[in-house]
């Protein structure tokens, strides 16, 4: 996915600033750039940013925040943009770099240093590379999932048919019937898509319900949907985020992980061939085996496993 840059100083407000000591989650916010966010927080330490994807939410890293906070981290994991129960955008702007700024501010409120460990997948990903595309600086270590780096997503949408099945529902989504589409049966499409994207997970009913509650609150879903309508268009960024987008640069010089499964139906582990070349911090490249799309919570054990050998905590 294509990814933005640049330093902008966001204007944050009403947040607590204290980590959460032990490993029990709470949910805390904070008014980031127009948004107010609620991110669900744990432990106490040099701070980790994680960051969800679609169809999810910031419950999605249940099994990895514990784990990261008994490990010594501060482990913040938000809603993204428009993801109840945060809040809608107020420019209506869904892009991965309004997202990616966002997270900047929250860095540069939350952390002493400035710096945060990013973890993202599926869209967390992409808006974690972008991240760490435009403000190097402010990302210690990166690790990622499932969604690579680099133009080789767009290209396959070109000239991979078997990346243009699995792409099916980004073209779906731009249809003004999607909503409902979504909606129906109480959010069946949602379930198939999980069970598409992660052949055999028995994934917890609990997970699943979750992410309907988030989508069918308030204008989560038309926000959610936005993410990909305007990836094809996308909306006049305003002066500062066309700054932002300016200072991207096509590299990562940030030490970087990243992790696939081997059995994900929404993205193709050939789509990150080629994606060493962007990082010349280093890249460090695992196809996680009997998994698929959603392998962070189908195989939490083996992936905080990998998470922490490469933050040196384990």
């Amino acid at each position: 996915m294509p990814g933005w840059s640049a330093v902008l100083w966001l204007l944050i407000v009403g947040v607590a600033t204290q980590p959460v000591r032990g490993t029990q989650m709470q949910t805390t916010s904070a008014l980031v750039n127009g948004v107010e966010y609620h991110y669900l927080e744990a432990g106490e330490g040099d701070l980790v940013v994680a960051l969800h994807g679609f169809p999810d939410n910031a419950h999605s890293y249940r099994h990895q925040m514990k784990v990261l906070a008994e490990a010594g981290y501060r482990v913040v994991a938000p809603f993204l943009r428009g993801y109840s129960p945060t809040g809608a955008a107020p420019d209506g702007n869904y892009t991965v770099p309004a997202i990616a700024m966002d997270v900047s501010g929250l860095i540069e409120q939350l952390s002493p240093s400035g710096r945060a460990i990013v973890i993202g997948h599926d869209w967390g990903a992409a808006v974690a590379h972008t991240l760490a595309a435009a403000v190097p600086e402010s990302v210690e270590k990166l690790v990622t999932m499932a969604v690579p780096f680099g133009g080789g997503f767009a290209q396959s949408l070109v000239a991979n048919p078997e990346q243009q099945r699995r792409s099916w529902y980004m073209f779906f989504f731009q249809m003004p019937f999607a909503e409902a589409a979504v909606m129906h049966d109480d959010y069946a499409f949602i379930e198939q898509l999980w069970r598409e994207w992660s052949p055999g997970w028995a994934f917890e009913a609990d997970a699943l319900d979750s992410v309907k509650r988030t989508l069918a609150s308030g204008t989560t879903l038309g926000a959610a949907l936005g993410y990909y309508r305007q990836a094809f268009s996308p909306p006049d960024p305003g002066e500062e985020l066309a700054a932002f987008q300016k200072q991207i640069k096509g590299t990562i010089d940030v030490p970087t992980l990243y992790l696939h499964g081997a059995l994900d139906g929404c993205i193709g582990w050939e789509v990150a061939d080629g994606m060493e070349q962007h990082f010349p911090a280093g890249l460090e490249k695992i196809l996680v085996e009997g998994v698929g799309h959603f392998l962070h919570q189908e195989q939490p054990e083996t992936v905080n496993r990998y998470i922490l050998e490469f933050l040196g905590a384990d």
